[in-house]
């Protein structure tokens, strides 16, 4: 894994260099669904093969992420991964570029799972004090997890805060059979 961290940094760090001289929101938002198709076994099954050319991965990668009108320096950020053989290493160049997106505006990602769906006014305040618990702005995103019971599980960066009944249950366990 570190291996594709290694490989993806570099070109993170320049579609981010260039990303900022347009808007890197908008950029951000293409990146996800180039990222999103480009984990298709299939479609990297097909890159794979000697007999297809660059240009053709090209169409078929813009046409499944529906992207045909990708700015001209994401298409030759695009068409550059495709010809180095790269497009395994495409997921881990989004996420570090939001990264440093993210960085850049003082944001952090928080990856929150809960056993139910969480209302808007819930997420509001539940984001507001996370905000203060880790000591930065960040940027919520809500996945549903039933084995979690109830309570929620809050990711951020490498840092987790772990309140829901599945973790109580767990700790519950190690101390009695301790």
């Amino acid at each position: 894994m570190a291996e594709l961290a290694t490989i993806a940094r570099p070109y993170a760090e320049a579609l981010y260099q260039v990303a900022k001289k347009h808007d890197v929101k908008a950029w951000g938002a293409a990146l996800d669904a180039l990222s999103l198709v480009s984990q298709d076994a299939e479609l990297r099954q097909f890159a794979d093969n000697p007999k297809v050319t660059a240009e053709q991965v090209f169409a078929v990668t813009t046409a499944a992420a529906k992207q045909e009108a990708l700015a001209p320096e994401l298409q030759n950020f695009l068409r550059a991964v495709i010809e180095n053989s790269r497009l395994s290493a495409l997921p881990a160049v989004v996420e570090q570029f939001h990264v440093l997106a993210n960085a850049a505006a003082g944001v952090a990602d928080a990856q929150i799972f809960s056993a139910y769906p969480i209302e808007a006014a819930q997420l509001s305040d539940v984001v507001a004090t996370l905000e203060k618990r880790f000591g930065r702005k960040l940027e919520a995103h809500v996945t549903l997890e039933p084995a979690l019971i109830g309570g929620i599980r809050v990711v951020v960066g490498d840092e987790v805060l772990d309140t829901s009944v599945k973790a109580r249950l767990e700790r519950m366990k190690v101390a009695l059979t301790a």
